[in-house]
């Protein structure tokens, strides 16, 4: 019985870090994601109606808000390397 609760405990704390250690990975790929799902939507807005409209403007905003957003796990990340 002693010996089952051990495997039990190894086994829990071996996923546990495993899960622990891919979170950062998932938060940061879903930034990247957004980052540039949001450039992408600029870079429309631009061509579609100009690189001074408010269409242009809301998404330069968005850019921001969604690099401000993710600024946490890019700093994160580039300290270190």
């Amino acid at each position: 019985m002693t010996r089952i609760i051990r495997i039990l405990c190894v086994a829990l704390l071996a996923i546990v870090g495993l899960v622990g250690s891919s979170l950062p990975v998932r938060a940061e790929d879903k930034c990247d994601r957004d980052i540039h799902k949001a450039e992408q939507r600029l870079r429309e807005a631009v061509d579609k109606h100009g690189e001074h409209s408010k269409q242009a403007e809301k998404r330069r905003q968005e850019l921001e808000e969604v690099k401000h957003r993710c600024g946490d796990h890019h700093d994160m990340d580039h300290d270190h390397h």
